[in-house]
């Protein structure tokens, strides 16, 4: 009986120290101003084939020490059966957690080992549309959209023939729909929410949950993530940052050939009408654009992927990295089911994304400096400055060597290459070899 009363103490003492752990590590997080966010995109469904949010857990590492402060974590909840695609995106309860990826504890310990890492984590959320074996359709068949013969219909002008329409109109649904979010951010302390399918739900419902949201986390910020590009998820919503899908089609045409220049305009379109203080993240893949092609054959060969990268985070900051390409993944990944990824594959290119995620958090001007171009057809060359330096970008977008004209201001001028530690002085010219690209600081 002792014996038995002593493991029972052992046991609440543990329990305590764990949470006491937990709840010092969130007291002691706090996440990064979204002008400085680098975000890691996790598909569980490469992790690991079951038990997947412990996998990331045992992996926090490797992705924190590539420099990332954001984890975005993929759709975790049960998915629907009713007319399945196995899609995390078709939902049938959205105050759960499939057994596929593990329990609402797992989760509870992801999120702390993200915060002791000194990273925040948001969950991805489908508000648009729901499994059509949701724990919903069963009494509220009034929440979703339906046609005039009274029959639900999936989403207009999609094949998302998986999933069910929800009907905004519905204010019972509304409030459901809120507070089904504000389980996640009080019961497991995530950081906010990237948000599916934005622009297919209306504003003025975002501003309404993203309020509630910001005054359930208390004292703790929070960073809501629009997928989407509709001006009034800013200027109503409330969202903070939104996709650069502009950007990357336009890097894409550079890539095959579009002249370098374009990317400026490509940059001021999306940046002129965006109110203070919001950012575009900016990738060149994520998971829906990993079941078409990786980053190693979009963008010709690895050199070429690490080019575009470069082009996309530093112009403008919102960095995003989609878990498997740092190790140079270069086969497609459809996310409807487990695709194994090899973590140990190209440590070389884990150094490389892991030495440009660390020059973006190092030097300010890099992420949120000011952006002065130099256009060229074959070189992507711009200035970014703010008080901690003057920097020259150079990336040669061909897979084929260039010379650059060095624009006066930096021709015959000393300068550090901060990517290799080196200093250099510049002539009225530089060599690119194919898709090389440098980072220089100006002494």
């Amino acid at each position: 009986m002792k014996k038995t009363l002593l493991i029972l103490v052992a046991l609440v003492l543990m329990i305590a120290q764990g949470l006491f752990r937990a709840q010092a590590a969130n007291a002691k997080f706090q996440l990064p101003a979204v002008s400085d966010i680098a975000m890691y995109q996790v598909n569980p469904r490469v992790f690991a084939p079951s038990n997947s949010l412990n996998a990331v857990a045992a992996r926090i590492d490797s992705i924190s020490a590539l420099g990332v402060n954001v984890m975005w974590v993929m759709p975790i909840y049960p998915i629907g059966k009713v007319k399945s695609k196995n899609s995390p995106y078709s939902i049938s309860d959205y105050k759960a957690i499939a057994p596929e990826f593990g329990t609402i504890n797992d989760l509870k310990h992801l999120v702390q080992v993200c915060h002791e890492h000194g990273m925040g984590i948001i969950l991805d959320w489908v508000a648009n549309h729901t499994a059509w074996d949701n724990v919903w359709m069963k009494d509220h068949k009034d929440w979703y959209t339906q046609d005039e013969n009274g029959n639900v219909i999936y989403p207009a002008h999609t094949d998302w023939t998986d999933v069910a329409d929800l009907n905004y109109d519905n204010r019972e649904m509304r409030a459901a729909m809120i507070d089904a979010m504000k389980f996640w951010i009080v019961n497991c302390g995530i950081d906010g929410f990237r948000c599916d399918v934005a622009d297919g739900v209306p504003a003025d419902f975002w501003k309404e949950a993203i309020d509630e949201l910001r005054k359930a986390a208390g004292n703790r910020d929070i960073v809501m993530l629009a997928e989407g590009s509709r001006p009034d998820n800013f200027t109503v919503g409330g969202f903070d940052m939104n996709y650069g899908w502009a950007y990357k089609s336009d890097l894409v045409k550079v890539w095959k050939g579009g002249p370098a220049y374009d990317l400026f305009g490509s940059d001021r379109k999306e940046y002129e009408p965006l109110p203070k203080g919001k950012v575009k993240m900016r990738f060149t893949t994520n998971h829906d654009q990993a079941t078409e092609a990786s980053t190693v054959t979009e963008f010709t060969n690895q050199h070429g992927a690490m080019a575009a990268y470069v082009a996309t985070i530093f112009p403008h900051g919102g960095a995003l990295i989609y878990g498997s390409q740092e190790v140079g993944y270069d086969k497609t990944i459809n996310f409807f089911k487990y695709v194994p990824v090899d973590w140990t594959a190209h440590p070389e290119v884990y150094r490389e994304y892991q030495k440009l995620i660390g020059l973006y958090n190092k030097y300010s001007a890099l992420r949120k400096g000011e952006l002065i171009p130099y256009p060229d057809r074959d070189v992507m060359a711009f200035m970014k400055t703010d008080a901690s330096g003057d920097f020259l970008v150079l990336v040669n977008v061909r897979n084929a060597a260039h010379t650059f004209d060095l624009p006066q201001q930096w021709a015959g001028h000393a300068v550090d290459n901060v990517y290799t530690g080196k200093s250099m002085k510049l002539a009225r010219k530089v060599n690119l070899k194919p898709f090389q690209y440098f980072i220089l600081k100006a002494k």
